[in-house]
């Protein structure tokens, strides 16, 4: 593969390379790239905005991690976010820090994988930033999206009763981590090494190409069914429990028999001697949905493929529980992801 160095183009040589193959989806989006600010009109729905911040070396190693994967991946961990609050995501905004080691191409492959997700999930960039980096590389994207009014769904609507409801599987992500750092600590530059990953495929997609669960959003909707309380599951279960716990005033009591897990991560938790449990309650990255539903919704929800009734939320005072499958209870701690931590 050539490689063309970024100075050659200049950064809006680079932003126009990028950008000119860019067709607009929503009506939503009445301009994109190419002047001094997007311009959007969402008449009478309420506007949702998020925005993440991923730094190489913290959040992901580009010794593993495919340029195109990542950026897919940094774009539909902001989908993610729209759809836990029952929304749609829209546009994003695609800032970058570069550094001189990265060439025009390999920015390219980056932005290719965000376009993929984009068109996947229907989403228009539409503006942003690049800039030079002395460390690395950096991505900042900011969705915007948007949500009918009295369907909007927040942390804080957990009531005494309702159903503790997770979708997919989780852990997943945290074991193909571990996996993609144990070939890179086994790796020591040989030209023909061939990292181990047969069987494995299902845990290597969970972590470098996850999706977001825009089709349980449409699921709960075609139902007729609005979550009391929504969060997605990026820090691990436990601490996202925690906060829909902590906002709406409430304890939780949920079931070690009955959190989702995959054959494939059970088989990579024991290869690695971990406790299955604790890395599908702190692993993270699972971009799963976490919400909460009335009691007499169980009947319906029970029926809907892709999603699994954990627990039920109780009184503040019972606490966070975790009912082991032996009937012992442990308290609940959040143990997940943390990046300001030491």
């Amino acid at each position: 593969m050539s490689r063309t160095e970024i100075s050659t183009l200049g950064e809006f040589g680079l932003i126009r390379r990028l950008t000119e193959k860019i067709e607009l989806k929503n009506a939503t989006s009445v301009k994109g790239v190419g002047d001094d600010a997007a311009v959007l009109d969402y008449k009478d729905k309420l506007t949702l905005v998020t925005t993440d911040l991923l730094l190489e070396g913290v959040h992901f190693d580009l010794m593993y991690v495919p340029l195109k994967h990542l950026g897919y991946k940094s774009a539909v961990v902001n989908f993610s976010d729209i759809y836990a609050m029952n929304g749609q995501p829209r546009q994003i905004t695609v800032s970058l820090g570069i550094s001189k080691r990265f060439s025009i191409e390999d920015v390219e492959e980056l932005y290719a994988g965000m376009r993929l997700a984009c068109d996947v999930y229907g989403v228009d960039i539409v503006g942003g930033d690049t800039s030079v980096s002395m460390t690395g590389l950096t991505i900042c994207i900011t969705c915007t999206g948007e949500g009918e009014k009295g369907k909007i769904v927040y942390r804080n609507g957990a009531r005494e009763n309702d159903l503790v409801c997770v979708s997919g599987d989780l852990g997943a992500a945290y074991m193909g981590l571990q996996l993609l750092e144990r070939e890179k600590s086994i790796y020591n530059g040989e030209e023909d090494f061939q990292p181990d990953f047969n069987g494995k495929e299902y845990l290597l997609e969970r972590q470098l190409k996850p999706e977001a669960r825009k089709d349980i959003i449409e699921l709960l909707d075609k139902a007729g069914i609005i979550p009391t309380s929504m969060i997605d599951i990026s820090d691990g279960l436990s601490s996202e429990l925690l906060h829909i716990s902590k906002a709406g005033n409430v304890g939780c009591r949920i079931f070690e028999e009955r959190i989702p897990i995959d054959y494939q991560t059970a088989v990579m938790a024991e290869e690695f001697n971990m406790n299955l449990v604790t890395a599908a309650l702190n692993g993270g990255e699972d971009y799963e949905l976490l919400f909460t539903v009335p009691l007499g919704q169980h009947d319906t929800v029970a029926e809907m493929k892709g999603i699994k009734i954990i627990g039920h939320i109780t009184k503040p005072e019972c606490g966070n529980v975790l009912v082991g499958r032996d009937g012992g209870e442990i308290t609940l701690k959040a143990q997940g992801w943390q990046s300001l931590s030491e």
